[in-house]
């Protein structure tokens, strides 16, 4: 029987679908070497004012501060701004999903040895040690009942690993249990 709420969930399951093909052809064209970049030089401080500007909503309903700290006098990056918003949205993402009430996630960008690192730190739960080298890894989940009802597809990392690489950057990260987690992307300035 055809009933609105029949409707609304199909509805949501064809978007989940849809998202999935998303996230599975940008990893095909990324694996290929045919990932698309329109490069552009932007500040790192315009970026990552634009990306709390977009979650600056999400992250006051969850009582969570979220800040930008950019240094001084960085070089432009040469980025695609569309591809490295949609990195950072996914990274803003889940610093907010783990951050408790009362918590800070921080977009950085400072100047180091191997480039401009951009940073998403949180002062979220944390990542164990022994699973931090896998968390880049194509579905792979720290603890799959986080997973059950949030319909995520364990994509999000890998794609945002595929991206930066696009890019010819590095992301990694680093992190304490109870204390949060900080995940650096490493790119060349323009």
């Amino acid at each position: 029987e055809p009933t609105p709420e029949r409707f609304d969930v199909m509805n949501q399951e064809a978007l989940q679908l849809k998202r999935l093909v998303e996230d599975l052809r940008t990893l095909s064209l990324a694996d290929a070497g045919e990932l698309k970049l329109v490069l552009q030089n932007i500040q790192a401080s315009e970026l990552l004012a634009q990306v709390k500007q977009s979650f600056d909503p999400m992250a006051e309903e969850q009582n969570v501060a979220l800040k930008v700290d950019v240094e001084q006098g960085l070089a432009n990056l040469r980025i695609d701004p569309e591809r490295m918003v949609q990195v950072l949205a996914n990274l803003v993402t889940n610093a907010l999903r783990y951050t408790p009430s009362g918590g800070t996630v921080t977009l950085q960008a400072r100047q180091s040895k191997d480039g401009i690192q951009v940073v998403v730190k949180d002062t979220g739960a944390g990542i164990a040690a022994d699973k931090l080298p896998n968390i880049f890894e194509r579905f792979y989940r720290i603890e799959e009942s986080r997973y059950q009802d949030a319909g995520e597809s364990g994509l999000g990392l890998a794609i945002a690993k595929s991206i930066v690489e696009a890019h010819r950057g590095t992301i990694s990260a680093e992190s304490t249990v109870g204390v949060g987690k900080s995940i650096i992307i490493t790119l060349q300035p323009a």
